[in-house]
């Protein structure tokens, strides 16, 4: 039994015998931005870590040390945000995953809870399967998540329930529901929430306030403990169950050559 499933709790013989049983490796991705007066500016990555541990625990895995820090200049116009260039979180996250990958790590999954980080991780996961070797599943935690509870939670709002229960799973502490008193309007938020997250068109907004100019919208008052449990309980399920099949998917075709071999056999 290991006393953690955090990477950088553990020692060298610990991980080395980790990666002789179970080569999986999950890295969180979050970000560090402004969440209205009532969730902290980190909330992205506490929601990326806690369901990476939970993840972990499911999957037999490791929870990979990641920068706090996220790329998020559409958060910029407010204080607490704190944003890194696309190619510095690329890079960072790149040789993060690869150092693991020269020591025994095979499998990885990228953990996201903030939609900024998309493109840079999509290009990450390409590099760190075709140059590096792992097999890759990036997981939309935040989208899982909306699928799961939007219809209950009021979507998948910044800084509405869905975040402040991903917060109150681990840090209830850092929820401070006492302080809500200006979530911007609701059915402006959804309008423009829903034109820039669909699959056929992406604008480019200037900035949150084109979507919240108070920075948040949402309904978190709403948010108790015992829900957060089961609502962190039901994604790490979730995820824990399909990621597992695609992971038997993709470990099914050995890069495509499977079928190849099989009919060579027939033949």
């Amino acid at each position: 039994m290991l006393p953690s499933r955090y990477f950088a709790d553990l020692t060298q013989p610990e991980i080395a015998r980790q990666f002789q049983t179970s080569p999986l490796v999950i890295y969180p991705a979050g970000s560090v931005e402004q969440h209205g007066p009532h969730l902290p500016a980190g909330t992205d990555t506490i929601a990326a870590n806690v369901i990476s541990h939970a993840v972990a625990e499911r999957l037999d895995g490791l929870v990979l040390p990641s920068v706090p820090l996220g790329v998020t200049p559409m958060h910029m116009p407010f204080e607490a945000t704190i944003t890194l260039t696309p190619d510095t979180y690329m890079r960072v996250a790149i040789e993060t995953c690869a150092s693991t990958a020269k020591h025994g790590a095979k499998t990885l999954l990228i953990m996201n809870w903030h939609e900024g980080n998309i493109p840079s991780l999509a290009i990450a996961a390409e590099a760190l399967h075709r140059e590096h070797g792992m097999t890759v599943v990036t997981v939309q935690a935040c989208y899982v998540a909306a699928e799961l509870f939007g219809h209950e939670c009021n979507g998948l709002t910044h800084g509405g329930e869905i975040e402040a229960l991903a917060v109150m799973a681990t840090r209830p502490d850092l929820v401070h529901l006492d302080r809500i008193d200006y979530s911007s309007d609701h059915s402006q938020g959804s309008k423009m929430d829903k034109l820039r997250r669909t699959s056929r068109y992406q604008p480019v907004l200037t900035d949150i306030r084109s979507i919240a100019p108070t920075g948040w919208y949402g309904s978190p008052q709403h948010a108790t403990a015992e829900k957060a449990e089961r609502v962190l309980n039901t994604i790490t399920e979730t995820i824990a169950t399909e990621v597992s099949a695609i992971l038997e998917q993709l470990h099914a075709v050995q890069g495509g050559t499977a079928e190849v071999t099989r009919l060579r056999q027939v033949v």
